[in-house]
């Protein structure tokens, strides 16, 4: 194939066709026909940065254990099998399907049918399962909303005892908000950051995707969990016409109540589980226009030109950036951005290995802070978050650990990652993913693959199998 050349799924059947990636003026699509249900066409990149230069090199890292045999090839045979082409840096585990919001937009399509939860020792082996094939990755514990289940504490100790250093709970905020007791329970039995469903910074937002109000509950998980000791990302999903004017806002919002939140992580919405409107390029947000928007919006606070294509998963898939900030609010980006440099070479298991090491460090809560703003003012800089010899110099911070040390707690991350659905599908980069789910019969599933359902409904691989206790 050639460089604009890759292979997808017919939107209706669902089966493997050939593609070609277009570009016509300033936008990319994803051009694919199917003998029997036609031609598609859908908007994939829109603008600068353009596809061609958000690039970074990788090399191959297949799976320490493939537990699919390659028999029809990408993407039916997800194990993950021998022919995938990233490690695993997260995998997710779906320990509910119970949910206490049913909202317009939600990618597992949670809380329709039998609700059904893996018991602990079921748990336990999924996680010993992954572990064997994914080696220690990070681990984010999702649902269905988690906090359902009085036993996630448990679930977090035996989430560590299998040998997951940075474990991670992705969840509305309702009971963190309620209940505090619960919080600093996960935070005793290690859990290390909560990854909090956050749409926008008025009720608006969370009527139109959620269903009701709740930003005072949002809000009030954050200053739970800040008591609790865990840190907070903030998760929007962004859907046009709702709340993607409110981008900057949310930046703001989230700055305003660290160190407690370290980041915030976009995911515009793809048409996968449920969402609010038909398919249609209208609706479809893509990552320079986010990035556009997230510098426009904070008036320059946020530059386009600080953000980098990932270390692990296909470029094409996310971008990133890391910041230091003060008191003040200035806000310095850690590393190279868009322009490379120690951060551009080939990525292979070292790559994985870092980028597991970067987010638990990064969406972890600090245990203190020390004051290091003269190194804010100094115009000084760091790379990938690594110290510097030169940075002991800088008047003020007499050793490079205490500056680490307050570059923890004063780092703040802002990044995106843009799922694929069955009409924008690319499985160049569904080969390259690095965000796996554990299924319920124990295989490693591309999230984007797990998700995927075709324009009649029907699941690639989500109800495949059924949980089993």
């Amino acid at each position: 194939m050639t460089a604009n050349e890759t292979e997808s799924l017919c939107p209706v059947c669902l089966r493997k066709i050939k593609a070609k990636r277009v570009s016509e003026a300033d936008r990319v699509f994803l051009v694919k026909e199917c003998a029997d249900h036609g031609y598609f066409k859908t908007v994939i990149w829109c603008g600068e940065p353009s596809m061609g230069e958000w690039q970074r090199p990788k090399d191959v890292v297949h799976p320490n254990l493939a537990y699919g045999a390659v028999e029809r090839g990408c993407p039916f045979d997800c194990g993950l099998c021998e022919a995938h082409e990233q490690l695993p840096c997260s995998v997710l585990l779906e320990v509910t399907d119970r949910c206490n919001l049913h909202c317009a937009v939600c990618f597992a399509d949670s809380g329709r049918g039998k609700a059904e939860e893996p018991s602990l020792e079921r748990i336990s082996w999924l996680l010993e399962r992954a572990i064997a094939a994914a080696g220690p990755s990070n681990i984010q514990l999702s649902g269905g909303e988690p906090t359902l289940r009085d036993d996630l504490p448990e679930i977090v100790e035996v989430a560590r005892r299998t040998g997951y250093s940075f474990i991670q709970v992705n969840t509305n905020g309702l009971r963190l908000a309620s209940d505090r007791d619960y919080g600093r329970r996960l935070a005793d039995a290690g859990l290390s950051s909560v990854f909090l469903q956050f749409d926008g910074v008025d009720d608006t937002v969370y009527h139109s995707l959620r269903g009701r109000s709740l930003l005072d509950e949002k809000l009030r998980a954050v200053r739970n969990c800040g008591e609790a000791g865990l840190g907070v990302v903030l998760v929007p999903t962004l859907v046009k016409g709702v709340n993607t004017d409110s981008i900057g806002a949310v930046v703001r919002q989230g700055l305003g109540l660290a160190p407690t939140v370290r980041g915030i992580h976009f995911q515009p919405v793809s048409y996968f589980g449920r969402f609010p409107a038909e398919r249609c390029d209208e609706g479809r947000f893509t990552l320079p226009e986010l990035m556009r928007c997230l510098e426009e919006q904070t008036d320059g606070l946020v530059r386009v030109r600080d953000f980098s294509p990932p270390g692990t998963e296909h470029a094409h898939c996310s971008f990133h950036a890391t910041y230091i900030h003060s008191a003040e609010g200035i806000l310095r980006p850690i590393g190279a951005g868009q322009g490379g440099s120690c951060c551009s070479g080939n990525i292979g298991t070292g790559g994985v290995n870092k980028t597991i090491e970067t987010v638990s460090r990064r969406w972890s809560l600090p245990s203190s802070a020390l004051a290091f703003d003269r190194f804010l003012k100094s115009g000084k800089t760091v790379c990938c978050g690594e110290g510097s010899p030169d940075l002991a110099r800088v008047e003020g911070v007499l050793d490079l650990d205490v500056f680490l040390q307050e570059a923890a707690v004063r780092s703040f991350t802002i990044s995106a990652m843009a799922f694929q659905d069955v009409d924008n599908l690319d499985l160049e980069r569904l080969r390259g993913c690095c965000i796996s789910v554990i299924s319920p019969d124990g295989s490693l599933v591309p999230f984007c693959a797990y998700n995927l359902t075709s324009r009649r409904g029907e699941s690639l691989y989500r109800q495949r199998n059924g949980a089993k206790s």
